[in-house]
């Protein structure tokens, strides 16, 4: 099944984009580019084609679960709004792992590979967010008793609440910089600034950062620098797609013994790449980095 919420978003989405792109235009600023928009577009159409497919083949493990599950949960005002903030909690463990587990950036990876942030890179997603298994993250809702139609439409509004948050056009907000994340806060996750990198990984409550210690604030002093550590020089949208999950299977072959090769698969992406060049781990100013190269 598909779920019709983020195309029927699509020309809100496009207006937002168009004023944010003319807001710069008139500031001077050239925060748009025609290649960095177009294989935008592309990731986007790519993704949503993927996500049908996953949604169809996987549903049914949804349905059995909630099935045999734990609670009866009815369809009411105070339920919807659980399902927001249980959701919420599991996106934020899939984010976080989605750093820390190589097999997770492979699909990651693409979303954080532009050097620009504006409202279209929220578009730059993976295809192959399926083979990395985010569906899994969500399997729990269904066993504690959340409806799996249910479930897809939150994870929908989950994602059009964070296309919000892809601009360098809103500045702090306040009171809501403490709950929620938001244009600042998410900067500081797309930057590859060392004191930045692998922060924030909010999707829509911030809390979630502050409680398991992976939060940095947007440091005036210390503006973002967008991209990966590594930069990918493409902008077609096979390569944004695969580059990293070509890497991750050569250096697995290449690896020697089972212990190494599932480092280079399951490890942590900067481990992998230690090992590989048989280098000491990077420092890490907080819980990792983003492949960051050894000193």
């Amino acid at each position: 099944m598909d779920n019709p919420i983020l195309l029927l978003l699509g020309p809100v989405f496009l207006g937002f984009i168009a004023w944010e792109a003319w807001h710069f235009r008139r500031m001077g600023r050239s925060n748009y580019t025609w290649a960095d928009t177009t294989s935008n577009a592309a990731l986007a159409l790519m993704h949503q084609a993927s996500d049908a497919v996953a949604w169809l083949l996987t549903f049914g493990l949804f349905v059995g679960l909630w099935q045999h599950r734990l609670f009866n949960i009815p369809a009411t005002w105070w339920s919807v709004v659980l399902l927001v903030v249980a959701q919420d909690f599991f996106y934020y463990w899939f984010h976080r792992t989605s750093h820390r587990v190589r097999w997770l950036w492979a699909s990651h990876v693409t979303h954080h590979s532009s050097e620009r942030l504006n409202l279209s890179t929220a578009f730059r997603q993976s295809l192959a967010y399926p083979i990395s298994g985010m569906w899994l993250f969500w399997l729990p809702l269904a066993w504690i008793g959340f409806a799996p139609a249910h479930i897809v439409a939150v994870v929908a509004i989950n994602l059009a609440f964070q296309f919000f948050v892809h601009t360098e056009a809103v500045g702090q907000l306040g009171w809501l910089e403490h709950v929620f994340n938001t244009p600042s806060h998410h900067r500081v996750h797309h930057a590859r600034n060392p004191q930045y990198l692998d922060r924030n990984y909010a999707g829509v409550f911030i809390v979630w950062d502050k409680l398991f210690g992976s939060f940095t604030p947007e440091d005036p002093a210390h503006p973002c620098v967008y991209g990966i550590v590594h930069p990918i020089r493409s902008h077609n949208p096979i390569t944004l797609t695969f580059h990293e999950w070509i890497a991750m299977l050569r250096d697995a072959a290449r690896a020697r013994g089972l212990r190494q090769r599932l480092v280079q698969l399951f490890g942590p992406p900067d481990r992998a790449l230690a090992d590989q060049e048989s280098a000491p781990l990077p420092r890490s100013n907080s819980i990792g980095t983003t492949m960051q190269p050894p000193p």
